[in-house]
Formats: structure tokens, C-alpha cells, sequence
């Protein structure tokens, strides 16, 4: 019982691989919409899309979205994908959004969050970067 109260980590190397993997589902399903065009063709009606690069910019995001998220599931090139995750959800956390992440833009400003966790750390030893990089 007392280990629950300490500060030493309890299975931390399961523990990131499970939020690893769950973030990257989660923003495969979000880029997954890249082959919608119903739900493609709505976000394009945003006034914030209405601009010349509008279509370019929402494909670039889906297309960061749905690489990002296989990236993590796979726990390759994991820091990579936290920048690319970050990048996506600062966009859209202030510049779709109002930029009021602690109340209105909080979802996205999440996962900016747990991108720098997971860029901070690594992906742990469940990922195929501990297994092609680590050299024991």
C-alpha cells in the first residue's frame, strides 16, 4: 500500500506505452477523416478555411493527424511525431480556436501537452524506436 504514496514511478515503461498507443489511436481516427470528403468539404466551409492555401492547410493537418498517430501507435520516430502533434494542435488550439486552452481550446491543447510528455521522455521500451535505436 505504501508504494502507491511514494514518488517512485510504478511501471512507467507500461504505463507510456498504453497512453502511447491510446493518443496515437486516438489521432489516427482525427486523421482518418482525410478520406471523408463529406467531413472534409465541412471543415472547408470554416471561415478560417476560406482563404487561398484553406484546402492545402486542412489536408496538411489531417495528413499530420493520421501520420502522427501511426507514428505513436508504432512508437517510431516518436519525437517527431510529438512535433508533428504539437504543431497541428498549437494551430488549432490559437488559430482555429481562441487560444483559451484552459477552458474552450482544452482538447487539442491536451494533446500539445501530452506530445511534450512523450518528446521529454521517449516512447519507452514497448516501441520499435527502443528496438531499432537502442543499442545495448
Amino acid at each position: 500500500m505504501i508504494k502507491y504514496f511514494s514518488a517512485k514511478p510504478l511501471w512507467p515503461q507500461t504505463g507510456l506505452a498504453i497512453v502511447r498507443i491510446i493518443t496515437g489511436l486516438f489521432l489516427i481516427y482525427h486523421g482518418l477523416e482525410l478520406f471523408s470528403a463529406a467531413k472534409m468539404n465541412a471543415y472547408l466551409q470554416w471561415d478560417q478555411f476560406k482563404s487561398d492555401f484553406g484546402k492545402a492547410i486542412t489536408y496538411a493537418g489531417k495528413t499530420a493527424e493520421l501520420i502522427a498517430g501511426i507514428l505513436l501507435v508504432l512508437g517510431l520516430f516518436t519525437r517527431i511525431a510529438c512535433i508533428l502533434t504539437a504543431g497541428v494542435m498549437l494551430f488549432i488550439s490559437f488559430k482555429l480556436g481562441n487560444g483559451i486552452v484552459w477552458y474552450n481550446d482544452q482538447h487539442p491543447f491536451l494533446f500539445v501537452l501530452i506530445a511534450l510528455v512523450f518528446f521529454c521522455a521517449g516512447p519507452g521500451n514497448w516501441s520499435l524506436d527502443a528496438k531499432l535505436f537502442d543499442k545495448k
